[in-house]
């Protein structure tokens, strides 16, 4: 499993544990329903859209930081 798949992984078990549906995916036998499932992944969807937006505004910040004043 690469990194990126492992992170998807971990976020996707972080989002279940916080909406308490880590049992219903730590047993490989049960099903999640539909209606669980896209619990755990509009969560998850929310999550990587926040941390993009907090990385867009760190890397923006970063920008004008060192851009320095405007010269005329």
């Amino acid at each position: 499993m690469d990194r990126a798949a492992r992170a998807r992984d971990e976020l996707k078990w972080e989002t279940a544990r916080e909406l308490g549906l880590d049992d219903d995916l730590s047993n490989p036998g049960d099903q999640l329903t539909v209606r669980e499932a896209g619990k755990i992944g509009g969560n998850m969807v929310r999550k990587l859209v926040k941390a993009g937006e907090e990385a867009l505004a760190e890397e923006g910040n970063l920008a004008a930081e060192t851009k320095g004043p405007v010269q005329e």
